[in-house]
């Protein structure tokens, strides 16, 4: 070989066999040993490759070395359920399908799993069940919590009687047209100022910077599916919240979240759940991170800085659609739901429960549980009950999937539902119909337990996705 000039071909010959270390290979040579000979530059790398040990610590030759290195393997084993589900409080049983019964089961047999319940709107989603409640031991679940971190209902009341909504309906269509929007991406095409937009956690984290601007865009947006923003009238009775007098109000519900903000977020700590939470099959979304963690407290920070972003997209819509008409509200409620709180249970403890599509119920708690587009829904205040975890529905709940509504529903067959109600609606596919939900009289006896009614909200002009 005499003078001849390293090769490819040569490294190759002496197995080595990944591009990574032939580039070094010949990098090296040209550069520390550029007056040796072909044979003895050989010598040399054969050396290094059967006795990588003697070279880490060279000044040049370590980093060749370490290619041949041996990677060191994490076996990571798959974390062992329990036997045995512990036991759950179910609140209307025969109204919750046995698939969101078995995943509640599922959850309950995880090792961090403290107390559990399911409210009766519930039926099957991801990891948790939608209206699952779930204690965990320092440990959160961002399947847990759910895709829409912190989706919420906000309700405003205004001291308006119901002939302003006939009188105004044109009025009160173009401001839903106009001052909101709905869908993936959705915007609203004017500039919106909100202190949120200014949180210092969006500098906290890569995936946080990397998202402000898709906040900024989307702020007060909602999201698609059984998102809606809606007028509507609001009765209450002499023994009510806001020492109002007894009657009908005009009322502005909205139920929307935290937009691809939280979307984003929980997807990606969900990935990072199950790579560091290997479970079995069935309960994979179920993976957790440890509030030890740098991962845990991440997404502790990016879920209340979504939760904060739900809340202040809702502002946005009351505020915007508000200023449209020239009205002010009296009275307001909010609760939300898909969402982790630290909480101490009846032992003294801390838990961090999660509730996946069920409300915070604890004492005196105010909240609204809906129905459907065409169905009226109910204020509530919570009774603090302890074996639901302080918790109520957030809903009617799903009775029919989306797919089995689509089936059975016509957009004739809805026009005739909405006529009979007196209901105005903007956008709403198939899929939302109101045969799609639960019975809502049946789904409130099953919680009397949980939560006490102070008001009734019925929708007449519906905004929703699709329009």
């Amino acid at each position: 070989m005499g003078k001849q000039k390293l090769k490819g071909k040569n490294l190759r010959a002496i197995q080595y066999s990944s591009n990574k270390a032939i580039s070094l290979a010949v990098s090296l040579m040209a550069k520390y040993y550029k007056h040796s000979t072909v044979e003895e530059q050989l010598k040399l790398l054969i050396d290094i490759k059967e006795n990588y040990q003697n070279y880490l610590n060279h000044e040049h030759l370590n980093i060749l070395a370490e290619v041949f290195k041996p990677s060191e393997k994490v076996i990571r084993q798959e974390i062992a359920l329990l036997e045995e589900a512990k036991d759950f409080q179910v609140f209307g049983r025969k109204h919750i399908s046995s698939n969101a019964y078995q995943q509640m089961k599922w959850a309950m047999k995880l090792p961090i799993a403290k107390q559990g319940a399911l409210m009766p709107d519930a039926h099957q989603g991801y990891g948790l069940p939608i209206g699952g409640v779930l204690a965990t031991e320092n440990a959160v679940i961002p399947y847990g919590v759910g895709v829409d971190i912190g989706c919420r209902m906000s309700l405003s009341i205004y001291d308006l009687d119901a002939k302003y909504l006939q009188r105004y309906q044109y009025q009160l269509k173009v401001a839903l047209k106009e001052k909101t929007n709905f869908g993936t991406g959705g915007e609203l095409g004017f500039s919106q100022k909100h202190e949120i937009l200014d949180r210092k956690e969006f500098a906290a984290t890569p995936l946080l910077r990397q998202l402000h601007g898709k906040a900024v865009r989307q702020l007060g947006s909602s999201g698609s599916g059984n998102h809606f923003v809606e007028f509507g009238l609001v009765e209450v009775g002499t023994d009510n919240p806001w020492n109002l007098k007894a009657g009908e109000y005009v009322g502005l519900l909205a139920h929307s979240g935290s937009r691809g903000l939280g979307a984003n977020i929980a997807m990606h700590y969900t990935e990072i759940a199950k790579q560091k939470c290997l479970l079995p099959s069935p309960t994979q979304n179920l993976a957790w991170l440890d509030l030890d963690s740098e991962e845990g407290q991440e997404y502790w920070l990016s879920m209340n800085l979504a939760g904060d972003y739900a809340k202040a997209c809702h502002d946005q819509i009351h505020y915007n659609l508000s200023k449209a008409l020239g009205i002010k509200a009296i009275a307001k409620v909010e609760n939300h739901h898909n969402f982790a709180w630290k909480q101490k249970q009846a032992d003294g403890s801390e838990s961090i429960i999660h509730r996946k599509g069920a409300t915070p119920a604890e004492k005196g708690v105010l909240g609204i549980i809906p129905s459907s587009m065409s169905s009226a829904g109910y204020i509530v205040s919570g009774r603090g009950e302890t074996t639901a975890l302080q918790s109520a529905s957030h809903g009617a709940g799903r009775q029919f999937s989306r797919s089995k509504t689509r089936e059975q529903m016509t957009r004739s067959k809805l026009k005739k539902i909405l006529n009979k109600e007196q209901v105005t609606l903007i956008g709403g596919g198939l899929d939302e119909a109101p045969i799609a939900y639960k019975d809502i009289e049946a789904v409130m006896l099953s919680q009397r337990e949980l939560v006490d009614v102070v008001g009734k909200f019925t929708p007449k002009i519906v905004r929703m996705d699709k329009a």
